[in-house]
């Protein structure tokens, strides 16, 4: 069944009113009629079985049938903050990190970053990522979308590291030397409700200084097991671990 995203001023009494790009989808894409069924997720990360009870030019006005009990979100918010990649490789990582549960994507401005922010394009690109997560949130039955902030520069990825509970950069030259129970041992101490911050390297990895940044600031280098994996890769790697561990187990 098709989900959509609700805000606040969207919600009227039992009633929801969808317009825009939501619109669009529900009567052009989808062709839904008066009577059909959808659901709408709340601010409040809750859903709601909605039924279409009127269609407009601009509007379609929905009835709340009932509340739905789910539980889809990681029982841990994990922040994905990746140095801008080249290409399309982050909006990759936005949608498949959304469908496995990632809290939020920081973008950040590398060292070794080949792409260079440009501001002129800024919100034109920000709009087109956070749409990006709104549509895999919602194809994966996420109870939220996940943040997606404007490029940072390390040293504010820095700063905001202050605010997680746990921090480590993924570092190849520690699968290089075999090290690879830190991840696991991360996870361990971990409880429902933690915060971690995972931070990547563009194509190039990480440089010297910032390596030493990271450590300074008290993030912890990790591998991803013993093979090397691409730059848009990698973020699925331990999204996909932290699943195993916090749903699976």
């Amino acid at each position: 069944m098709q989900r959509y995203f609700v805000s606040d001023d969207q919600v009227k009494n039992d009633r929801l009113i969808i317009q825009g790009d939501d619109y669009h989808h529900i009567v052009r894409v989808m062709r839904m009629e008066k009577g059909s069924e959808l659901i709408c997720v709340l601010p409040s990360n809750k859903a709601v079985l909605c039924k279409i009870e009127q269609i407009t030019n601009e509007h379609v006005i929905v009835r709340v049938v009932k509340w739905i009990d789910e539980q889809t979100e990681l029982p841990i918010q994990i922040y994905i903050a990746h140095g801008l990649p080249k290409g399309d490789k982050l909006e990759f990582v936005i949608q498949k990190g959304t469908e496995l549960g990632a809290s939020s994507f920081i973008p950040f401005v590398a060292a070794r970053s080949i792409v260079k922010w440009d501001a002129k394009k800024a919100n034109k690109k920000l709009e087109r990522w956070k749409k990006i997560a709104k549509e895999a949130a919602e194809q994966s039955h996420r109870g939220k979308i996940p943040d997606v902030h404007a490029p940072m520069t390390i040293h504010e990825l820095i700063e905001f590291a202050k605010t997680v509970d746990y921090r480590v950069f993924a570092y190849e030259e520690e699968a290089k030397q075999g090290n690879h129970q830190t991840l696991a041992a991360v996870f361990q101490q971990m409880k429902r409700g933690h915060s971690l911050l995972a931070v990547f390297g563009p194509e190039g990895g990480f440089s010297d200084e910032e390596v030493e940044l990271f450590k300074h600031h008290g993030f912890f280098s990790c591998s991803l097991g013993p093979r090397i994996l691409r730059t848009e890769t990698a973020p699925l790697y331990l999204l996909a671990v932290a699943s195993y561990q916090f749903e699976l187990q």
